[in-house]
């Protein structure tokens, strides 16, 4: 299918031919028919994506400092691959559209294939298919104009606006900005009985605004505009302020306070600084300024966007969904009519000139849609992006299940470049990542569907970097069709889960050579050698963690997803201390802080080993960020080790210190994926031993187990 996508490194607009996006629980296919270009949001986009790395760095200060923080903590390298990934990528325009249902997902309710629908959010994006969530879709009446119906994304962030402003029959409403999102505020407020004032800048659209949604229509920088304001509302100023335009000026915020009522309400919708002057209209007039926050309660919360979970009705009245379907119920009935704001029809293959139109301002733009071929037939199929390699003995055919950021910037590319690895194919969810990470990577192919990777002779090698959820599935999937699995930790979510695995590698042994977990800072550098120290015999072993503070509502958090961070991360702390003392634990004891939201993310755990060694791991994310998120302290035979962050190791010895410094933190990414590809390729033994992995999947569910007890408990 093709896609248009924006290159983020020149900004220059691409239709990409890209696999059909993958379809996940609670979501539909659909086959797009219009798509609307948000003039004021895509060209703010486009702008900035066309700007030097110091005008991109100028526009977006919060992700300077997050590459400064970055080059703090991992290095230059890691620094720049991060920025790199950012730049290579390809980007998604758009966010609503309509089109008919081709596919969904059997958990979804009250919608069929063939069914029309409006879409909004990301995945709502300028494609030929997409795939969205049924809290960002809503059913069309068969008589609905779909021109209008695209305009839905739009549609309701203005309704939460009008919403947020709670105006009555016969008020007086100013919209400052006349762009697409001013005018349907507009309509929305006179088909509710408000009075409705429009001010912009642009002359163009005051005129247009004023033939169509306007009341009183005004230049902003008209000569005593604060006077006709106030004689158009018989003195009193307006009784809300709904502030749709886009500007880095305090302006519309202290013009909005001005050309208010004592004790009236101005709503900030547009994208404009939040600050304003107090004196002397929002105080002596008691003004209140709210925010509205995009299409309406729902938005941002992953529970109700991707796992379809709604709000009770009796306690919210007005979701985006229900948005979303107030505003087509107002199409259909003809109560608004947004068809003029449409000044541009272009089929998708022409649709990258509307943008150097909307760069350029050359010609008078306020809607531009993008029109798709509805004849067009879609199968799910892999894109071939490089040419094919011929492969050696003993080679190693490799191929992605997810690729984010992980992977982009750890795995991948940590995979060695020579004639007996070969990229065979990537799967991402979204079609546009699949074919960035195929291209910068020099993958032959990417796609959809994993069967196309699980199913190919000429992969031997899976690496799997998907959510956490889906690792039990793929890995056991990679095992019956007898490929070498390297998976990001955790291994599994469940100890159903791991009870599987563990009986399909017995059952698969010989046709399974090796299952790797993730587990990289026992190949660290400093890891090995702080290991090398000791000669055996029990050890008392102190692993602190400042692993920061992660949202609740992260997926990271959710334990259906994620897992929450006992089973996603702290894997890595007992993996290592057990690599450390070469042995397993046999006991585990755990306690975790009490909060409100039963998080387990400050939590002490102790663990006794077969050999006699003892460790504790405190992991916390109650801390404070300047200092170091890892230190570890080993404790035997009259030998101190302290391992830093992974760049310092000091061993203390017969009274003597010896230090070692690394100039920027290496945790073993790099040595474990190019140990892991040797061992294919030379046909060496597992690099973790399966029993070891078992155990530590096992020991952070007994951790778990262990807090909500408060028992010890014996493995």
């Amino acid at each position: 299918m093709h896609q248009l996508s924006q290159k983020l490194k020149n900004g220059k607009m691409i239709i990409l031919d890209v696999p059909v996006p993958v379809m996940n629980k609670g979501h539909m296919l659909v086959k797009v028919y219009y798509s609307l270009v948000s003039a004021g949001t895509e060209s703010s986009t486009v702008k900035t994506a066309r700007k030097g790395l110091i005008g991109k760095a100028k526009e977006r200060p919060q992700q300077v400092k997050q590459v400064i923080d970055t080059l703090k903590s991992q290095g230059p390298l890691q620094t720049y691959r991060a920025v790199m990934k950012k730049l290579d990528a390809y980007s998604s325009l758009g966010y609503s559209c309509v089109g008919e249902i081709v596919d969904l997902s059997a958990d979804v309710v009250g919608y069929q294939i063939g069914d029309l629908v409006a879409c909004g959010g990301l995945s709502a994006s300028h494609a030929e298919i997409i795939s969205v969530p049924i809290n960002l879709s809503v059913k069309l009446d068969t008589e609905t104009d779909l021109k209008q119906a695209s305009y839905n994304t739009l549609g309701s962030i203005a309704m939460q606006g009008v919403r947020q402003a709670d105006l009555r029959l016969g008020e007086t409403c100013a919209v400052i900005g006349l762009g697409l999102l001013g005018q349907i505020t507009a309509l929305l407020l006179r088909a509710s009985g408000v009075k409705v004032i429009g001010v912009d800048i642009d002359p163009a659209m005051v005129e247009i605004a004023g033939h169509n949604c306007l009341d009183l229509g005004v230049q902003r920088d008209s000569e005593g505009i604060e006077g006709k304001i106030f004689e158009f509302t018989g003195g009193i100023g307006c009784d809300g302020v709904i502030i749709t335009a886009a500007s880095s000026s305090l302006d519309p915020v202290n013009f909005a306070g001005a050309i208010s009522r004592k004790r009236g309400k101005v709503v900030i919708v547009g994208a404009v600084p939040t600050g304003f002057d107090r004196e002397p209209h929002f105080y002596k007039k008691e003004l209140q300024l709210k925010m509205s926050c995009s299409y309406g309660p729902g938005r941002y919360d992953p529970q109700y966007e991707e796992k379809g979970i709604d709000y009770p009705v009796a306690y919210v009245r007005w979701t985006e969904k229900r948005n979303m379907q107030a505003f087509q119920e107002l199409i259909l009935n003809g109560k608004i009519n947004v068809e003029y704001l449409t000044t541009h029809l272009v089929k998708l293959e022409n649709a990258p000139d509307v943008y150097d139109i909307m760069m350029s301002k050359s010609e008078l733009f306020i809607g531009i849609l993008i029109e798709y071929d509805r004849s067009k037939t879609f199968e799910k199929n892999k894109i071939k992006i490089g040419e094919s390699r011929t492969a050696e003995a003993q080679s190693c055919g490799i191929g992605f299940i997810g690729a984010g950021s992980y992977a982009q910037s750890h795995l991948l590319p940590n995979i060695p470049k020579n004639n007996k690895i070969m990229f065979e194919g990537v799967m991402t969810s979204t079609g546009v990542s699949s074919r960035s990470v195929a291209e910068r990577f020099g993958f032959e192919f990417c796609t959809e569907d994993e069967k196309d990777i699980l199913l190919s002779d000429r992969v031997n090698t899976v690496f799997i970097a998907t959510h956490h959820d889906s690792h039990a599935e793929f890995v056991t999937k990679a095992i019956e069709n007898g490929k070498n699995v390297f998976v990001e930790k955790p291994l599994c979510l469940k100890i159903e889960e791991l009870e599987l695995i563990t009986d399909f590698v017995n059952t698969n042994a010989l046709s399974c050579p090796r299952l790797m977990v993730g587990y990289n800072r026992r190949f660290s550098p400093l890891g090995v050698k702080l290991k090398n120290c000791f000669k055996g015999g029990p050890m008392a072993m102190s692993y602190r963690i400042n692993s920061g503070n992660i949202p609740a509502d992260s997926w990271i958090q959710d334990m259906e997803s994620g897992g929450g961070r006992i089973i996603g991360e702290v894997c890595h702390f007992i993996d290592f201390l057990t690599f450390v003392n070469e042995s397993l634990p046999v006991s585990v004891h755990a306690f975790a802080m009490q909060e409100p939201q039963n998080l387990n993310d400050v939590v002490i755990i102790s663990l006794k080993y077969a050999n006699g060694s003892i460790g504790s791991i405190s992991y916390f994310s109650n801390g404070d960020k300047s200092i170091s998120k890892e230190r570890v302290e080993v404790f035997a035979n009259g030998v101190t080790a302290v391992l830093d962050d992974f760049k310092r190791l000091t061993i203390h010895s017969n009274g003597k210190k010896k230090e070692e410094k690394l100039l920027s933190q290496n945790k073993g990414q790099k040595e474990e994926v190019q140990l892991f590809i040797k061992s294919i390729i030379d046909g060496k033994k597992d690099l973790i031993s399966f029993e070891e992995l078992h155990n530590t999947s096992l020991v952070a569910f007994k951790v778990l187990e262990s807090i909500q007890t408060g028992n010890l408990i014996n493995l």
